[in-house]
């Protein structure tokens, strides 16, 4: 079974954090959760629900002994969504002041598949130069910006097309989003 780690930080968007757990889950995905401390704050403020029920394993912001801190345990990827500017700056640096941290540093120096899902809006020429530095590292850096050549019709179509984005960069079958099929009949010729 695969297993792999949601990072969730303080960036607005948890909704993503919900979904991408949620669609994991119901993959048949293994699911280690961890929270930075803002990531937690914010969580409560826009979801308002305890993360325990989504029944995976929740680590501590700042438990270095656990599995997902090590090298040495199997993870088959990573995923931070949301992901704010300035968690995305630590790990582009090598800060692991928390789990979160850690556990992407981990991945990255393993060579597994880190997905960084920003929510950042306008972006400063640091952050740019943070994020061209992940994705030199071989992080994957995707905005939450939804297309809409779907036609979405409510706020859940527009999350899970993001979401769908970031689980196929993980490498996680879904269809959450209806995929780009082009535009009009190609017998129209």
């Amino acid at each position: 079974m695969k297993r792999f780690v949601v990072g969730v930080t303080g960036a607005s968007g948890a909704i993503y954090a919900e979904r991408v757990v949620t669609a994991l889950k119901a993959a048949r995905v293994e699911v280690d959760l961890v929270f930075t401390r803002t990531g937690r704050v914010v969580w409560q403020h826009e979801i308002g629900r305890d993360p325990h029920e989504l029944g995976c394993p929740i680590w501590a912001a700042n438990d270095f002994t656990a599995p997902i801190a090590s090298g040495s345990v199997r993870i088959d990827g990573m995923i931070v969504v949301p992901c704010s500017s300035g968690s995305a700056a630590r790990i582009a640096h090598g800060l692991s002041i928390d789990l979160v941290g850690r556990a992407a540093d981990v991945v990255l120096k393993e060579r597994r598949p880190l997905v960084l899902v920003l929510r950042e809006s306008p972006l400063s020429l640091v952050h740019l130069r943070n994020l061209t530095q992940l994705a030199e590292a071989g992080a994957v850096v995707l905005p939450a910006s939804p297309g809409f050549y779907h036609r979405p019709k409510s706020i859940e179509e527009l999350v899970d097309h993001v979401v769908c984005r970031a689980l196929d960069r993980l490498g996680v079958d879904n269809e959450l989003s209806r995929r780009w099929a082009g535009i009009g009949d190609p017998h129209d010729e």
